[in-house]
């Protein structure tokens, strides 16, 4: 199965996943990466328990993508040892030094850092790990919350870093991802919210419209 996010063409990862007939329909849909949060205090926090009963069925379809913050070392543990996930996204306070730890055990890791200004970026550089999402900044909040940042601090995030895999997140919708594709050309972007009817359910129908005019546009 390719990575995620692939090299070509656009990578689509729909995050918040909590249903899994939901979860099939998505990948259906054309979506490349599912995102599950295993975050206690997130509104689409996915037990570990359930996930185990589901998550399975889908490994070989898909690209599975744990949402973490300031993870617990037993639940990084129960993820890495169970195979249940592909990749560990960590979107809190983790160091570059735990990020490299956990290379050096052969997960792969996305790191998501926030965005603000321009000296948001300074961040990226400290990370060992190669694929980088930038998400909107949101005082006390871990996660853009639907909002978007200047989509023009991305395009010199990938200047200042070529040699990263960048991801754009943060206020996509079915409305503006073409827009936002043709400004900054990602190799993948991550939606949550905006294709949502309420936290955690996702609305089918912007699925479908966000992933064709995502394609569309790339």
């Amino acid at each position: 199965m390719a990575a995620f996010p692939p090299s070509i063409p656009l990578g689509i990862k729909i995050c918040g996943i909590t249903c899994p007939t939901q979860a099939q329909a998505i990948i259906d849909a054309g979506a490349d990466a599912l995102g599950i949060n295993f975050w206690p205090k997130s509104k689409r926090y996915l037990p570990l328990s359930t996930a185990h009963q589901w998550l399975p069925d889908l490994h070989s379809s898909t690209r599975l993508i744990a949402v973490l913050v300031n993870p617990e070392p037993d639940l990084l543990d129960e993820l890495i040892a169970s195979q249940l996930v592909h990749t560990l996204q960590l979107h809190g306070d983790e160091s570059p030094a735990t990020v490299a730890a956990l290379m050096v055990r052969g997960v792969h890791v996305i790191k998501a850092l926030p965005v603000r200004d321009t000296s948001s970026l300074d961040a990226i550089g400290q990370y060992p790990c190669t694929d980088i999402l930038l998400d909107s900044y949101n005082p006390g909040l871990y996660g853009g919350e639907g909002h978007s940042f200047p989509w023009s601090l991305f395009t010199l995030a990938k200047q200042r870093y070529p040699d990263k895999r960048l991801i754009l997140s943060g206020g996509l919708t079915p409305e503006n991802v073409a827009q936002s594709i043709i400004q900054t050309a990602p190799l993948a972007i991550d939606i949550a919210s905006g294709v949502e009817s309420s936290p955690g359910i996702k609305d089918l129908a912007k699925v479908h419209s966000l992933i064709l005019n995502a394609n569309q546009a790339s």
